[in-house]
């Protein structure tokens, strides 16, 4: 069983094939509760995963004695499941694009404690916080998570109530953090580094706005002196990062297999909250990790302790970031997202053993890889053949194309509209150029249209604009090119949606051309795409 009483069991576990950690667990753990360095918002898988185990890696090489504090702000049933029955340990697995499978006992995590004012960690973390000795609080809580207004720039009540309520009994996830960093204000303005490694851009900037928002509003309100806006953005950082790693929910694959060698409890949970967990965390192999080095109070040694892992400026963050989101992996995911629901298919996997979906999403790379800036890091060229060859057509990691679909309308900006801007921007390009991301864009209309290539009704995946942009095709019937005339103008004109308006670029009209062919009858989807690609 995963216990530090199992652990004692190392023959058993080495014939299961399950790497042990060689340190002293209770010494490591002793030492973080003495001199804590690092702390980690968001418990869940890729924390489990990816993070705890950068935090492993320095300990084994004999390059830190401490570990990493586990702190959950949203679904504490993930602590009390997972956790607690397993010491705060984790079985990491590795699956590879052949099948097999890496395994290793991560036991980094000296503490898993519940980040809200009603429990009793609460107060364990606060004095976290005021210990001179915390250099890093790093998080994985989603975007979701430093939302403070809806789409109408109004504050959501739980913000509005932290606001009116000051620091000391924050609902948020925001507002709590805001009350830690006061904590530690108040022990002699502590420096720190705020480092998110949630995976969007600029996150660094957005998780400083959201925490200096509700700050400027506990000064007016007179909660807290008007001296900690400065120490925000004086003794606080808050380094941009980008991170790359597909951590799915938890297989029923792997835990069959776990449970064959005879690793027992390894069930699979589904909490209140509608997170996936389990003791296990299953993960691809491929991983990135570029981080701003940016940290007033010293940072762990973390050189050399992953695989691409990197310390850098802020520039080149930002190049990895914009080369993954708008050329070498995202696109190709969007791309695979709307063709895979009207094709059918079930895994993203599956649709990489098409031919012509292969050439799609090398085409679609190519094109966006032109205009790319080489971060000087990462090979562009080696990450997006990575990505083809290794990341996407793994079948033991299954992903799907609906899930893969939703908020395409929010993607399709960063996706395909930079790279198009950039074709209009260049002296030397030109977006008429530009074949496979047009079609791309052509099939996300037909996409719209909510009926598969075979005519039959297709249920889409949520998406803030869905309503809107199927509105403007409402009367576009399937089989009935005329019945298309000037209806996709709304979408295909829109510099909010695509950067630049298509039509005045040269791309509007023929991206119409290959809607109407797509939408012609049953096949036409596939029959278009063979077409464009030249037959094959």
């Amino acid at each position: 069983m995963l216990s530090l009483e199992g652990l004692k069991d190392r023959n058993g576990w080495s014939r299961a094939g399950v790497k042990l950690p060689t340190f002293d667990i209770e010494k490591v753990r002793r030492n973080t509760r003495d001199n804590p360095k690092w702390v980690h918002f968001g418990t869940g898988n890729i924390f489990r995963g990816f993070i705890a185990g950068i935090s492993q890696g320095m300990i084994e090489l004999g390059r830190e004695s401490v570990g990493i504090i586990g702190v959950e702000l949203f679904d504490y049933e993930i602590l009390d499941k997972i956790y607690y029955p397993y010491d705060n340990l984790a079985l990491a697995v590795t699956i590879n694009s052949d099948g097999t499978l890496d395994k290793e006992v991560i036991a980094s995590i000296a503490m898993g404690l519940k980040g809200s004012p009603d429990s009793g960690d609460w107060e364990i973390l606060k004095s976290i916080f005021r210990n001179p000795s915390l250099q890093v609080a790093s998080l994985t809580i989603t975007e979701k998570g430093y939302n403070l207004e809806d789409e109408r720039g109004r504050p959501y009540p739980q913000v509005l109530e932290d606001m009116e309520r000051g620091p000391l009994y924050p609902k948020t996830s925001m507002g709590r953090i805001v009350s830690l960093l006061y904590e530690r204000f108040r022990s002699g303005k502590l420096p720190i580094a705020m480092l998110s490694l949630d995976n969007f851009s600029r996150n660094g900037e957005k998780l400083f706005s959201s925490l200096n928002k509700i700050a400027e509003e506990w000064v007016k309100m007179s909660f807290i002196e008007e001296s900690f806006l400065d120490y925000l953005r004086e003794s606080v950082s808050f380094p941009w990062s980008m991170i790359d790693k597909i951590v799915p929910r938890p297989s029923e694959f792997v835990r069959k297999h776990l449970e064959d060698l005879g690793i027992v409890r390894m069930e699979i949970y589904i909490t209140e909250k509608k997170t996936f967990i389990a003791p296990f965390v299953n993960m691809e192999r491929a991983q990135y990790l570029v981080i701003e080095d940016s940290f007033p109070n010293g940072r762990p040694p973390f050189e050399g302790v992953s695989r691409n892992l990197f310390l850098t400026d802020r520039d080149t963050v930002e190049k990895s970031e914009r080369m993954k989101v708008t050329a070498c992996l995202n696109p190709l995911h969007t791309t695979l997202g709307v063709f895979g629901c009207l094709l059918g298919y079930k895994t993203i996997a599956d649709e990489m053993r098409d031919p012509l979906l292969v050439e799609l999403v090398k085409g679609v790379g190519e094109e966006g890889i032109k205009v790319v800036v080489d971060p000087g890091i990462i090979n562009p060229r080696e990450f997006l053949k990575e990505a083809i060859s290794e990341r996407l057509s793994n079948p033991y990691l299954p992903d799907v194309p609906q899930r893969i679909a939703t908020d395409t309308s929010q993607k399709v900006p960063i996706r395909f509209g930079e790279t198009i801007r950039a074709y209009h921007e260049r002296p030397d390009l030109d977006p008429t150029e530009l074949k496979y991301i047009p079609f791309v864009i052509a099939g996300w209309c037909r996409y719209l249209l909510g009926v598969d290539d075979e005519g039959k009704p297709m249920e889409l995946s949520p998406d803030p604009l869905l309503d809107t942009l199927r509105g403007y095709i409402a009367d576009v019937r399937f089989g009935d090119t005329y019945s298309v005339k000037d209806r996709l103008r709304p979408i295909l004109s829109s510099s909010q949606l695509f950067k630049v308006n298509l039509y005045e670029v040269g791309l509007g009209h023929r991206i119409e051309e290959h809607f109407k062919r797509m939408i012609a009858g049953p096949g036409a989807v596939r029959k278009t795409l063979k077409e464009i690609l030249g037959g094959i």
